[in-house]
């Protein structure tokens, strides 16, 4: 075992138990907390990560009670039946050599259901329900339940509890006065507020002992109108310290916050400096957190003296191994999280499993499986795009022969014109991983020559899996061939000239994508450094107002865009839930002008002739984009199943192409791969 990060890699002794490093594995709902049916597939998701070395888990959100519920009927941990369940959970992981928390999380007022309690009666914009303020009664009871809730995961075998006091949950809504609009003895002063989460602490260390971990999840930056000023953060941090908290895990931004905190166009280890400052205040380890996906950056978090550990929650999802590889100094193997939210995130928020794009087996270990074959076949992929290149590395895994052919004179499709967009530069890391998985699993690449079906039919396969792509779609649009116009193509991949004023046709992700990629002003950095990030999005660092925002430094729009659609839904309604409001923010602050409901009459030399709400109106734009949908491109395929011959199959856009859509192809190709 060789390694290039000792700090990261470096044993942390808590006193009383000793964990293998310095990485956690930080907590995300996955969905498979809320069914006791569903616990096998959990130990299995959790198994993997304590094989790939990782220090120390933190499970998905369980509630202390039905109050706390996330989502009706959610995972809780109040009876002695629950026991059971967990010990599978945590069985798996010490079996691996891991240690495990669970995360206490008491969703107050965010609660999807009707039972919600808060500090005060206060609604939260992202849930429908109007909370109940408690009652002090109330409050003595949620406190209790907290404890009981401590007491049975230790029964069930965790090494220690994670109690959620940040992004905007419970703990976080008595702590700020922002939600806590009280006027007894546990509202008004920072003393006051802070009495629920440190009585909580202090009373789980008596009823669990000395030899348990009870790490505090605080929020740094609240990042809302009324959160907290650094001083009380400061403040509640040593009060926790006090009360018997382990480790104190860092938080960054409620839910409802206006300001981005880990999509991928958040720099790398933005927020690292914070809890540098809050290191300096306490004598228990603190933990970094939020858009690091990489060892190298956890490291020079480390060596700064930044952090004692290091929490990387959604990397562990797009690859379990990210610690044995980092150990072994195959960094260049780990599969990189993106940053995407596209199959983590907005799965959860829609009440859906957790899986990751760029991992389809993520929470699917029992079901995605990728055994070696008895019978190897001999398989031939075409297009060497998302869906191609996820289809041959898991063929390849599975023991088959594989040739990928590509007419392009490198792999990569569509994921080398997604990395031209300003903050979605990680899908470099994709392809990276991608290309170094093709290397080792054996698979023969053929780049630089559209192969023929009759080459295809002669090639002695087994089966052909056509992964070739779409062909943009020409909207039938008078003077569609005057030169002012260009494909989405044209502008990202081929890198013609665009003039200042641009109107962009086809409101969804891709038109977004665009819009974006034109905002960008060429004298910026690509990705933004802090620096520039934080003035962008009115974030300070150094939390001198309550909840760390300041005024955002507003600049002039390097263009000015038009984004156009036929629909009469708002634009940009079918993007992400849980990052298209950033995507649609960026060009909203940009003076992006979006119109829905327009009809094209034409394009000429003036502009684009439009009609939108009965009247015809004249854009005078320098050029016109299209982003107006795409096409299939799966010439290859036969019309009719053949008697003899290999077996044909299509995915990815081939198949369909209503919207690009790369967690879509890699799951596709994955599972296509391990079932032939």
């Amino acid at each position: 075992m060789t390694t290039n990060y000792p700090h990261l890699l470096a044993p942390l002794d808590l006193g009383f138990t000793t964990l293998r490093n310095r990485v956690i594995m930080g907590s995300m709902h996955t969905g498979l907390e809320d069914r006791f049916f569903n616990y096998g597939k959990l130990a299995a998701f959790y198994r993997e990560r304590a094989k790939g070395g990782v220090g120390l888990i933190v499970t998905g959100g369980i509630s202390p009670n039905r109050q706390g519920w996330l989502l009706p009927f959610g995972g809780t941990m109040n009876f002695i039946g629950d026991v059971l369940n967990h010990r599978r959970v945590t069985s798996a992981v010490h079996e691996e050599g891991g240690k495990i928390l669970m995360q206490i999380l008491h969703a107050g007022r965010y609660g999807y259901q009707p039972l919600v309690v808060s500090a005060s009666g206060k609604k939260s914009p992202i849930s429908p329900f109007k909370p109940r303020a408690l009652t002090e009664a109330g409050i003595e009871a949620t406190i209790r339940d907290y404890v009981r809730c401590a007491r049975l995961a230790q029964k069930a075998g965790y090494d220690g509890v994670e109690v959620m006091g940040s992004e905007g949950y419970l703990l976080n809504q008595f702590l700020c006065a922002r939600t806590n609009l009280r006027t007894d003895g546990w509202g008004g002063s920072i003393e006051n507020r802070m009495r629920l989460p440190v009585e909580i602490v202090r009373r789980i260390r008596a009823a669990v002992g000395t030899n348990f971990i009870i790490m505090y999840r605080h929020s740094l930056l609240d990042l809302v109108e009324g959160g907290n000023t650094w001083e009380e953060v400061v403040a509640v941090a040593k009060a926790l310290q006090q009360a018997g908290a382990t480790i104190l895990n860092t938080g960054i931004g409620w839910h409802e916050a206006r300001v981005p905190t880990i999509v991928t166009s958040v720099p790398r280890a933005a927020f690292a400096s914070v809890a540098g400052r809050l290191r300096k205040e306490v004598t228990i380890p603190v933990v970094a957190s939020n858009r690091i996906n990489m060892p190298g950056e956890a490291e020079d978090i480390l060596v700064r003296g930044d952090a004692d550990m290091v929490s990387m929650a959604r990397p562990f999802l797009a690859d379990p191994e990210l610690v044995n590889k980092a150990a072994q100094g195959r960094a260049d193997e780990i599969n990189t999280c993106i940053g995407c939210n596209q199959a983590c995130l907005d799965h959860t928020f829609q009440n859906k499993r957790a899986s990751c794009l760029v991992n389809p087996r993520a929470c699917h270990e029992t079901e995605l499986v990728y055994t070696r074959k008895a019978a190897p076949r001999k398989v031939a992929v075409v297009g060497a795009g998302p869906a191609g290149m996820s289809a041959a590395t898991v063929a390849a895994d599975c023991g088959h022969d594989v040739t990928l052919f590509d007419a392009s004179d490198s792999v990569g499709g569509q994921f080398k014109v997604a990395m031209q967009i300003p903050g979605k530069e990680e899908f470099a890391e994709t392809l990276r991983y991608f290309r170094r998985k093709i290397e080792l699993s054996g698979v023969k690449v053929k780049l630089g020559r559209r192969v023929t079906r009759d080459e295809l039919l002669a090639g002695g396969y087994d089966d052909v899996i056509v992964a070739t792509g779409i062909q943009v779609r020409k909207p039938a649009i008078e003077g569609i061939e005057h030169p002012k116009v260009l494909s989405y193509l044209d502008v990202l991949r081929d890198k013609k000239p665009v003039g200042k004023r641009v109107a962009i046709i086809g409101a969804g992700g891709i038109g977004f994508d665009v819009g974006e990629y034109l905002l960008h002003n060429p004298a910026h950095e690509l990705p933004l450094a802090v620096p520039h990030w934080t003035a962008e999005w009115g974030v300070d660092l150094q939390a001198r107002s309550g909840g760390g925002l300041v005024p955002p430094v507003a600049e002039e729009p390097v263009r000015q865009l038009y984004l156009l659609q036929r629909k009469t839904s708002k634009p940009g309604a079918g993007l992400g839930k849980t990052s298209g409001w950033v995507h649609r923010a960026v060009l909203a602050r940009n003076g992006v002008v979006m119109l829905a409901g327009v009809q094209y009459n034409k394009i000429d030399d003036h502009g684009l002739h439009i009609t939108v709400g009965g009247e015809e109106r004249l854009l005078a734009v320098d050029n016109v984009v299209i982003c107006a949908g795409q096409l299939s491109l799966a010439d290859l395929m036969p019309e009719a199943p053949m008697a003899n011959g290999p077996r044909f199959h299509k995915i990815g856009g081939a198949s369909l192409a209503a919207e690009l859509d790369a967690k879509r192809a890699i799951k596709e190709g994955a599972e296509l791969a391990a079932s032939l």
